[in-house]
């Protein structure tokens, strides 16, 4: 996954167990669609938290994140001021998110890098 970006900004969260497929469908066709149009925003990609095992200085670990968001979303943006732009404001805001999926989300968190390398 090249990013293609100098910034990418990370929305994480979970949802609660009877909304998620309502959360998948809204965020996929309504929710991203619309925060694609939002100039200043790149390629937009949602991603599934999973375990994994990971083997470092020899040793072979199961990783779980009990903690972490289930739901990441990752939006590359060319610059943070697109995350108060009056576009971003009402995409936001726009179709069944604000008010049918928004409310049933828990453990946000989100989280604005920027590109260090290469040529960062």
């Amino acid at each position: 996954m090249a990013q293609q970006s100098k910034y990418l900004f990370i929305a994480s969260m979970d949802v609660e167990p009877g909304k998620v497929d309502l959360f998948n469908d809204v965020y996929n066709t309504e929710h991203c669609p619309e925060l694609s149009t939002v100039p200043g925003v790149g390629r937009i990609t949602r991603l599934e938290k999973q375990e994994f095992s990971v083997t470092i200085g020899g040793e072979t670990r199961t990783v779980i994140l009990e903690s972490e968001p289930t739901f990441h979303a990752m939006y590359e943006l060319d610059n943070p001021d697109v995350l108060t732009s009056a576009e971003w404001a009402d995409a936001v805001e726009r179709g069944r998110w604000s008010e049918q999926v928004r409310p049933h989300t828990k453990n946000r968190r989100h989280v604005l890098l920027k590109l260090t390398y290469p040529q960062g």
